[in-house]
C-alpha cells in the first residue's frame, strides 16, 4: 500500500512536470531591460506561513513604463508539489539593466547571486525542502507555527552579511556567477510563475504605494501573507530602505531600452547575466560591464551594519575567467628537403 502511494506521488509530480514542459525556460526568462538600476532591498520581517504547502517567494523591484520601479511584495503560494521557486533578478550589461524572470523547477538555479533573505542566501535556498510529496521548513529561516504546519526541522545558517544589492554585475552590483550545479539546473525543464504569482505582480504595479518614487525604497507593503492580499491584516510593513534613496536622473520612458534582436538574444537563458558582448562594438561593451561614471544607477551607500541580519551570503563568489590571448597566426613552414635527410624533433 505505502509503495502504490508513492508511486502515485511520483506520478502526479511527473504530470505536473510534463504539464509545464510547452514553456521553455528561454521563453519565460526574456524580460524588459532599463538604462538605471533598481534601489536596494528593503528590509523587511517575514509573514507567518499561512500553513503546510506554501512556498515563500521574496519580494523583488519590478518596472513600469509610467512608474519606473515599483516593489512587489514577497509572498507565501501554495507550490506545485516537488517543485522549488528560482526568484528572478535584475542583471547589468550591454549598457543597460535587463530582468531575468523567475521560474518553478525541480532545482534551485542561478538568481544573480543576490541575498533575498529567508533561505535565499545568494546560492541555492536553505528555508525547506521536498520529502516525498510533503514540503518541510527550516524553522532557523523562516517563519512558520508549528500549530499550522508540522513538517518542520532546524537547520543552522549562518549569518554574517546583510547587503541588501539588488542587482548582478556592474558598478556596485553583487559579483556572482552560476555554480556547475546552477548551470546544470538552467537546462532542466521549468515552469513559468504561477496566475496567483502574476496577478500578485500586476496588482502590485497598480499601488502607489509600492512605487520607488513614493516610498523612496521603503515600501508600505514589504510582504504578505498570501498572494494578492495587500489588506492590514496580511500586509507587512519595512523596516527600513536598504539604502539611501537617490531619484534617477531621467524619467521612466526615457530609461527604458527598446528590445531588439541584440538584446533579446542576451537575455534568452536569463541563468547568464549578459556575458556575450555586442559584437559590433564588443570593446565598448565591456567598458560599460565593468561599470562607469557615465552609467545613471539607483546605486545607496547605506551603512549595512545598521540593518537587521540576514541569511548569510559569505559564499565565495567564482572567479572571472580572463579569455585567452588569442593565439599568434604562424607561417607554414618551409618544404622538408630531400637530402640530406635529418630528423627534427620539435618541443611541444
Amino acid at each position: 500500500m505505502n509503495r502504490n502511494r508513492a508511486a502515485l506521488r511520483w506520478l502526479l509530480l511527473a504530470i505536473v512536470i510534463l504539464s509545464f514542459s510547452a514553456a521553455s525556460f528561454s521563453q519565460i526568462a526574456v524580460g524588459i531591460s532599463v538604462r538605471v538600476g533598481p534601489p536596494p532591498l528593503p528590509v523587511y520581517a517575514q509573514p507567518i506561513c499561512p500553513g503546510p504547502g506554501y512556498f515563500w517567494t521574496p519580494g523583488y523591484w519590478g518596472w513600469n513604463d509610467d512608474a519606473g520601479y515599483y516593489w512587489v511584495p514577497g509572498t507565501w503560494v501554495v507550490a506545485p508539489v516537488g517543485m522549488l521557486w528560482t526568484p528572478g533578478y535584475w542583471g547589468w550589461g550591454g549598457g543597460f539593466y535587463a530582468w531575468h524572470a523567475g521560474y518553478w523547477g525541480p532545482h534551485i538555479g542561478f538568481y544573480g547571486g543576490i541575498n533575498y533573505g529567508f533561505g535565499y542566501t545568494g546560492v541555492g535556498f536553505v528555508g525547506g525542502e521536498w520529502r516525498g510529496g510533503a514540503f518541510y521548513y527550516n524553522r532557523s529561516v523562516t517563519n512558520v507555527s508549528v500549530t499550522n504546519v508540522t513538517n518542520v526541522y532546524n537547520r543552522t545558517v549562518v549569518v554574517n552579511n546583510t547587503r541588501t544589492v539588488s542587482y548582478n554585475g556592474g558598478q556596485g552590483g553583487v559579483e556572482a556567477r552560476p555554480t556547475p550545479q546552477e548551470e546544470s539546473a538552467a537546462h532542466e525543464h521549468h515552469a513559468a510563475p504561477l496566475a496567483a504569482q502574476t496577478e500578485h505582480e500586476h496588482m502590485a504595479s497598480q499601488n502607489r504605494q509600492n512605487f520607488a518614487s513614493e516610498n523612496h525604497g521603503r515600501p508600505a507593503i514589504a510582504a504578505t501573507a498570501r498572494p494578492g492580499d495587500f489588506s492590514s491584516h496580511s500586509a507587512v510593513p519595512a523596516r527600513a530602505a536598504g539604502g539611501e534613496y537617490h531619484a534617477p536622473p531621467m524619467s521612466p520612458k526615457e530609461a527604458r531600452v527598446n528590445s531588439t534582436p541584440a538584446n533579446k538574444g542576451n537575455l534568452e537563458g536569463g541563468f547568464r547575466p549578459f556575458t556575450k558582448p555586442n559584437s559590433t562594438n564588443s570593446s565598448s561593451n565591456n567598458s560599460q560591464n565593468r561599470g562607469s561614471a557615465a552609467n545613471p544607477t539607483y546605486q545607496q551607500h547605506g551603512n549595512p551594519a545598521s540593518n537587521p541580519p540576514r541569511e548569510n551570503t559569505s559564499h565565495p563568489a567564482p572567479q572571472h575567467r580572463s579569455s585567452p590571448p588569442p593565439q599568434q597566426h604562424k607561417s607554414s613552414p618551409p618544404p622538408k628537403q630531400s637530402a640530406p635527410k635529418q630528423e627534427h624533433h620539435k618541443g611541444r
